[in-house]
């Protein structure tokens, strides 16, 4: 760490006589010289009415404000955007999902910067609102830290606890005359029942997770939903945490090291967490400046074993966790089996195994959610990475949401999500069948959509275990089958999923790694002669922007400059 002055920055923008002008502004809103003289610092929480997942972090910036004033600063808070991923699935929104984390992190850059703040809290929801709240903590690399919102509870359908994932499933369950419209209508009255992200291990709680294993956010602070009280009582922490990090001068990028991300993985893996963590940890290890890469998750998931039972592979919530000890159970069985650092640094002042040995673990049975290493659920992690003729560079794999590890079958080619969509409606897709969904990369889509509609679509169908799909798109957390995405190169840029045909035999093997298709390099080589890139699909606008800046998914298709 080197020296710090807390007042550094704000002193720039509010200091001495010739910025009477600038504190005029400040004391426009009631600030007085005695707020103004002590550290200014942001509190950014992603917000909208888009959405339950955020819903209520407005409300709790409140009491943010409140733990940052009582440890001796001056809170602003701003708000950045929030796309609801749920919302957008399945249309031309679900573009803008992985754009709007470009843009969380920009615009608390642009507010952070622009008026000089000391240090920031993040206060974030819905998928992209935590990787990108992250990225600009790694950016920026001022006194900053991170608080996840919290998931909803499970909703009910005749008795049984149901998340989002049962009623997109239970679309393709109604197209082929399995559930009532009546039950499908009540599924949809009650699968989310309040404020909070989706409530299994899908992304938005992968990534509150994976807060805590990279040492931003404050121990136990992932696993609360939304309406518990300790929500509450962290946010309190977490801001008077802020006050002490400024204090300190630490930053995040002491405490984003490779170990750190190393950490990070191996949670991830052993969660069997969403595969778009693989994209959000590429980005904020790129913002950190820290070297990692594909091929850094598979040699660490080939270490790791799976010890926690959620779904969408498994049968518990993120409140079933919490209830059992949450993200510090999960780091304490691992750094007991010698797969964690234990001496990072984290946002406490203290390093990670500090934090788990004053963390207290409820004394509860927590066995059918969370194992010890030694009986695991799998003897490997969550998520494979894939290579071959048909991803040179690399494709993931939620292996830990299939029993089928291995599929050999013809592909059936689809230009985009939609086409796909409505053959599977249509009764098009049938057993052995390896969906291919193309131009949805980052830069073919643009924006590297979910296919969550798809997916669910096949598994409503009874198709889950007997037809395979492969895509440049992403997942959602929710997917769950044989599923293969991130597939890199695009097929906008001439990957090889832009050559394939309808008929084409595609290999897809999670034990060895591997996903490749039956063609000899001369075929190959003699379909990309032929091969002509189609013309952007959006010429003016931010997508356009996007397109024309992003890199590939095997980079975390982060924005070039």
């Amino acid at each position: 760490m080197s020296e710090y002055s807390p007042k550094k920055r704000s002193n720039i923008v509010y200091g001495g006589y010739e910025k009477a002008p600038n504190r005029a502004f400040l004391k426009a809103m009631g600030l007085t010289d005695n707020d103004i003289s002590k550290p200014i610092v942001g509190v950014a929480v992603a917000w909208n009415e888009a959405g339950p997942c955020n819903i209520h972090l407005l409300g709790l910036s409140n009491v943010v404000k409140e733990g940052v004033r009582s440890a001796g600063g001056t809170p602003r808070v701003f708000t950045a955007p929030v796309v609801i991923d749920g919302i957008a699935m399945g249309s031309e929104g679900m573009k803008y999902s992985l754009v709007s984390r470009e843009l969380v992190a920009n615009t608390v850059e642009l507010v952070v910067n622009g008026h000089g703040y000391d240090a920031f809290v993040a206060l974030a929801g819905c998928d992209k609102t935590s990787p990108g709240m992250m990225m600009a903590m790694a950016r920026l690399n001022i006194p900053s830290i991170i608080m996840y919102g919290g998931s909803t509870l499970p909703g009910n359908f005749k008795g049984k606890p149901i998340t989002i994932q049962d009623v997109y499933e239970a679309v393709g369950a109604y197209s082929k005359g399995k559930i009532t419209a009546e039950d499908l209508r009540l599924m949809e009255d009650n699968a989310i029942p309040g404020p909070g992200t989706c409530g299994g291990l899908y992304t938005a709680n992968t990534m509150g997770i994976l807060t805590e294993a990279l040492g931003l956010a404050l121990p136990g602070s992932a696993s609360p939903p939304a309406v518990d009280a300790m929500r509450t009582k962290y946010a309190y922490e977490t801001g008077k945490a802020l006050m002490h990090l400024v204090e300190i001068g630490l930053k995040p990028r002491d405490i984003l090291t490779f170990e750190a991300f190393e950490n990070a993985i191996t949670v991830l893996m052993a969660s069997g967490g969403s595969t778009n963590a693989v994209l959000h940890l590429l980005a904020i290890a790129h913002e950190a400046g820290v070297k990692l890469t594909l091929d850094d998750f598979d040699r660490i998931s080939l270490r790791t074993p799976e010890i926690v039972n959620m779904k969408p592979g498994g049968e518990y919530v993120m409140a079933d966790l919490h209830r059992v000890g949450g993200a510090p159970l999960i780091m304490k069985k691992l750094l007991e089996a010698g797969l964690l650092h234990g001496d990072v640094i984290t946002v406490t002042g203290k390093t990670l195994k500090q934090n788990l040995e004053e963390y207290k673990i409820p004394d509860v049975p927590h066995d059918h959610i969370v194992r010890d290493v030694k009986n695991p659920f799998s003897p490997v992690g969550g998520i494979r990475r894939l290579k071959g003729n048909l991803a040179e560079e690399g494709a993931v794999m939620k292996v830990s949401a299939s029993k089928v590890k291995y599929h050999r079958g013809p592909a059936k080619v689809f230009n985009s999500e939609e086409e796909a969509f409505k053959a599977v409606l249509e009764g098009k897709i049938v057993e052995n069948d390896v969906v291919v969904i193309r131009y949805e990369g980052p830069k073919g889509g643009p924006g590297m959509r979910e296919m969550l509609a798809v997916t669910s679509a096949i598994v409503g169908q009874g198709l889950g275990e007997k037809v395979s799909l492969i895509t440049d798109g992403r997942f959602s957390g929710a997917t769950r089958g044989i599923m293969v995405g991130h597939v890199a190169p695009e097929a906008a840029v001439g990957g090889t999923i832009a050559l394939l045909k309808d008929g084409d035999i595609i290999v897809i093997d999670a034990d060895r790694g591997k996903l490749e298709v039956e063609l000899s390099p001369e075929e190959i080589k003699k379909r990309r002669d032929e091969w002509t890139p189609p013309p952007p699909r959006y010429k003016s606008g931010l997508l356009a922007q996007y397109a024309k800046l992003v890199s590939s998914s095997s980079k975390g298709a982060v924005l070039l400059t």
